[in-house]
């Protein structure tokens, strides 16, 4: 499908899989770019995802989101009490970031069903500093920074409480629908970025660890194995797996957007935790990647296959349906 796409010597890192950004030269620093959509989410937090999705990839490649262009698409039945909503919550999400808004467009169209966001983010890095997708190394450590499925068990909260409720209680289901903020890993990512030894960054977002940790290998041209027992899941997952009857590997692909998996050198794990810890952000070592292509996953003391494809019940979970 990228074929198409023609090469420009200014391009560094230019439209691939597994990579949610891309970079361009210009006067001697690395412009890193990211668009992303945002559509069917909580309604009193779509202009902050719509700021933070892109900027999350961004940050991912070490360059500090600091300009973004806005598009708000709405079927012709949108008023503009909630354009100007969703804008107002869009802005101040921008100067939460110290994000600066460019230019946009706004309009409402026939063809559409519900409000539909785009935003396009982009920041500066210097060459030397710039990290992606393809950078891991092998003997490097799997890292971990938020449970898996977080994301999911949050929208969820919001968008089906009664359920919610009866799954996880009345109390945690009140805790998960304040933790909306969390779908951000601009400020991780960033951190991260500054610590020595962090080679590679992915957030897992759509297909969850499942895409993520395959999209960091491939990217890399390496292997991997991790430990079931490792992977920090939620409880609220667990409910979320038996009400849906939902397989590990779907729960290993629940969308989890905020959670970042990173390649950190075995000598500057520490560092990395300690770096993490000191703002208040988790850390969870998973195994590590291997220079053979193999992806193993280590259950009870026996090794299998990693899942290869991502098969994310985050629409169905969302939609309510069993």
């Amino acid at each position: 499908m990228l074929s198409c796409v023609r090469k420009n010597r200014q391009v560094v890192v230019p439209p691939m899989s597994g990579y949610d950004s891309g970079v361009h030269l210009l006067d001697g620093k690395y412009v890193v770019v990211s668009t992303d959509p945002c559509i069917g989410v909580p309604e009193d937090w779509f202009g902050w995802l719509l700021i933070n999705y892109a900027a999350s990839d961004v940050a991912l490649f070490g360059a500090k989101p600091e300009f973004c262009t806005i598009n708000l698409l709405g079927p012709k039945s949108t008023t503009l009490k909630t354009l100007q909503a969703a804008m107002l919550q869009t802005c101040q999400a921008a100067d939460e970031l110290d994000m600066a808004v460019v230019t946009g467009h706004t309009g409402t169209y026939g063809g559409l069903s519900k409000l539909v966001g785009v935003c396009t983010a982009y920041g500066t890095v210097t060459p030397e500093k710039l990290i992606t997708p393809g950078d891991a190394k092998p003997g490097d450590a799997i890292l971990c920074t938020q449970p898996i499925g977080l994301e999911t068990i949050v929208n969820f909260s919001i968008m089906h409480k009664s359920l919610a409720q009866r799954l996880f209680g009345a109390e945690q289901t009140r805790e998960l629908a304040t933790q909306v903020n969390l779908q951000s890993c601009v400020r991780e990512a960033l951190l991260l970025a500054k610590v020595g030894g962090v080679h590679a960054m992915h957030d897992a977002t759509e297909g969850g660890f499942v895409s993520a940790l395959n999209e960091l290998a491939e990217a890399s041209e390496l292997g991997f194995g991790v430990d079931f027992e490792e992977i920090p899941i939620p409880p609220e997952v667990n409910k979320l797996q038996e009400w849906f009857r939902l397989s590990d590997e779907q729960v290993l692909a629940m969308s989890s957007t905020g959670t970042i998996m990173v390649a950190v050198d075995a000598q500057a794990r520490e560092k990395v935790v300690n770096t993490l810890a000191k703002k208040g952000f988790s850390a969870y070592f998973l195994g590590e990647f291997t220079k053979n292509k193999n992806r193993l996953l280590l259950r009870s003391n026996k090794e299998m296959a990693f899942p290869k494809t991502a098969h994310d019940p985050y629409g169905m979970i969302l939609s309510g349906c069993v």
